[in-house]
């Protein structure tokens, strides 16, 4: 844009021209004290300038605010493209969040499944074991009682054989 002038400014210099025309216009020896004498001729080409220079201006106009607009739906559809993006980026960041709670929830519960299944057989074991025990002093109880039996047995026979040989 460099050399051209902004919009309305060629106007507005026109307009100050004229305003200057007026202000240092000399006032007619006779008549009323708001009139003055200017140059018909000068400010005619003036205005005629004006009326030239508008269409111009108009067109600048139009132009800055076309650009203005395809600026806007620009920023616009860009704007729209970043909240799409981020809403598909947060979909995906909800669908790995809830694949992670799935995980999670798996995860729970099987440590839960493998938690009951270790007290189960423990439990289990702590029975097994009871009952092995059991078994084992029954078995030791009757042992002993043979190995009692046995022995008594053995000092009766003893004391018999000692009695009758004697």
């Amino acid at each position: 844009m460099s050399g051209e002038n902004l919009p309305g400014e060629r106007v507005e210099d026109i307009i100050d021209e004229l305003i200057d025309i007026i202000e240092g216009a000399q006032k007619p020896t006779f008549g009323k004290n708001g009139q003055k004498v200017i140059e018909a001729d000068y400010v005619l080409n003036l205005l005629d300038e004006v009326r030239m220079v508008y269409p111009e201006e108009f067109d600048k106009c139009r132009r800055i605010l076309r650009e203005r607009d395809e600026l806007l739906a620009s920023a616009a559809a860009q704007a729209d493209s970043i909240i799409g993006d981020a809403q598909q980026q947060a979909l995906v960041i909800a669908g790995e969040q809830e694949i992670v709670r799935l995980a999670q929830q798996q995860a729970d519960e099987i440590r839960d499944r493998a938690q009951q299944y270790e007290r189960e057989t423990r439990y289990a074991a702590e029975d097994y074991a009871e009952q092995v025990f059991n078994h084992l002093e029954e078995n030791l109880k009757t042992l002993t009682n043979t190995v009692v039996r046995c022995r008594q047995q053995l000092n009766d026979s003893a004391s018999q054989g000692q009695n009758g040989a004697w």
